[in-house]
């Protein structure tokens, strides 16, 4: 509720942060996931005037009809229907004017804030100030209206000739970066499940095959819908899925595709050595990394379902439960990773929704084994071979020039060579501290124990006892100030 009372950029940074389950506990993603960016309408000679602003007409020189009742009310825009001069129907997005100027004060003062608390030792863990810049790029790409028709188009060309999806067409002469005109998509929500079944519809069939594209996005297209709630997709006639709102999306290159399937092997296979390794080629990191505990925590996770029949493991509990490691451990997920996790268990929910008995284990091993072995036919290993050859061959001419000028420069001594293992920097830190720290404690234990035996020396030989008790408080004091020093070093270290 605070999130909402404080506008759009934070209501957006909450939404966001409700797919950070990696960093968030679910009882806080629970309670963000209400939040919601419904406010009421502009008034309509607002909507009017950015149109003309931005498109060089007002609406009514530009379309056949536009609805002055909006069919959608956000936080950054809203949504008009409208019918084009050549008789097509289309939906006109358009952003509220200054939310720009807005956005960027709010994100100012989240930077001024992610810095300040950076500072403190979770805000050195998690480094604020690069989250909150991840999240500026986010809003600020949702904020252009000519990215989101460009994701729209690359989807478009994705599954070009499919039959199963329909990829709403963006009208570009009538698009720039506040507003946004496409193709209006006519169905029935795909939450409406009365409508749905009144309609003939096969919800199984269609929740296997709501599955499937997604599926298709990732491993394959490497550019998936990140927002698969149940508002943005319709069902249209033939069972046909329509796909509505292509502002969040995710990004997986093939190498990221590649170290994914990789990891699902591993997993089948309970290979828990090579399931760390593929996380850590994907990028997963943390400030203390301890690979043992992280591998026992893997291991008993996996082996509550092995053996379990498939359509019995729920990968939305698998990825939550998973998730939670992630947290235990305090490591850090690359976005991309974070909207992938987010994706999969959103995409398990919908499809659950459609079908209660439906199982993303049953149709995830199958298409992942079909896609391990289409991937690696011999026309597929050449494709990727070439590029490997052209290097091949341009480090053959090369490698004799460059070898001869190494060797010049070694003759010479012009080569330093400065190596530094980031991993062990923290180690060896701690470890010098703690030497010092024990130097410390022996040497004050030793004036102690010196002071003692000087003075018991000194008093059996005759020495005054005025002499006797200046030596022993001037010892005590030099004692008590290095013992004192030490206790501070370690309690000031422990701060840390």
């Amino acid at each position: 509720m605070a999130l909402e009372e404080l506008g759009v950029t934070f209501i957006k940074l909450g939404q966001i942060l409700s797919t950070r389950s990696d960093l968030l506990p679910p009882e806080y993603v629970a309670e963000l996931q209400k939040l919601q960016d419904a406010v009421p309408a502009e008034p309509i000679q607002v909507i009017q005037t950015q149109i003309e602003r931005e498109l060089g007409s007002p609406p009514s020189e530009i379309f056949a009809r536009f609805d002055m009742e909006p069919i959608g009310s956000a936080s950054i825009g809203q949504v008009h229907s409208a019918q084009l001069k050549t008789g097509e129907e289309v939906v006109v997005k358009v952003q509220r004017p200054g939310v720009e100027a807005l956005v960027e004060e709010d994100l100012a003062i989240l930077r001024d804030l992610s810095r300040a608390a950076g500072r403190t030792f979770w805000g050195r863990i998690y480094d604020l100030p690069a989250l909150v810049d991840e999240f500026a790029s986010i809003l600020r790409r949702e904020l252009d209206y000519l990215v989101e028709g460009q994701n729209a188009e690359r989807f478009r060309h994705d599954f070009l000739g499919d039959p199963r999806v329909r990829i709403p067409r963006i009208h570009w002469d009538y698009t720039t970066r506040r507003v946004l005109t496409m193709e209006r998509l006519e169905g029935i929500k795909i939450s409406d499940l009365q409508a749905l079944e009144a309609a003939g519809v096969d919800c199984r069939r269609l929740a296997a095959e709501a599955a499937q594209l997604t599926l298709e996005m990732i491993l394959e297209h490497g550019f998936f819908h990140a927002d698969p709630h149940p508002g943005n997709f319709v069902v249209m006639g033939g069972e046909v899925i329509g796909l509505l709102d292509f502002g969040m999306v995710g990004h997986l290159d093939e190498i990221t595709r590649d170290g994914l399937l990789f990891l699902l092997l591993a997993i089948a296979n309970q290979d828990m050595d090579r399931v760390i390794d593929q996380l850590l080629a994907l990028g997963v990191t943390g400030s203390s990394l301890q690979l043992d505990r992280l591998r026992n925590d893997l291991s008993h996770l996996l082996s509550l379902y092995w053996g379990v029949p498939l359509k019995e493991i729920e990968v939305g509990r698998v990825i939550e439960e998973a998730l939670a490691i992630i947290r235990r451990h305090r490591l850090q997920l690359p976005t991309n990773l974070v909207l992938l996790t987010k994706t999969m268990a959103m995409d398990e929910g919908l499809a659950r929704s459609l079908d209660p008995e439906f199982s993303a284990a049953e149709v995830l091993r199958p298409y992942v084994l079909r896609l391990v072995r289409r991937r690696y036919l011999p026309q597929h290993w050449a494709k990727r071979l070439l590029p490997t050859l052209l290097d091949l061959s341009q480090m053959a001419v090369t490698l004799p020039r460059r070898t001869e000028r190494l060797l010049t420069r070694l003759e010479r001594g012009n080569i330093s060579v400065n190596m530094r293992v980031q991993e062990t920097d923290h180690v060896l830190e701690v470890l010098n501290s703690v030497a010092s720290r024990l130097v410390l404690g022996m040497l004050a234990s030793g004036f102690a124990v010196a002071i003692a035996l000087l003075i018991q020396t000194y008093y059996a030989v005759g020495f005054h006892w005025l002499v006797v008790g200046w030596l022993l408080a001037l010892g005590m004091a030099f004692v008590a100030v290095l013992g004192l020093w030490l206790a501070l070093t370690i309690l000031r270290r422990g701060q840390h």
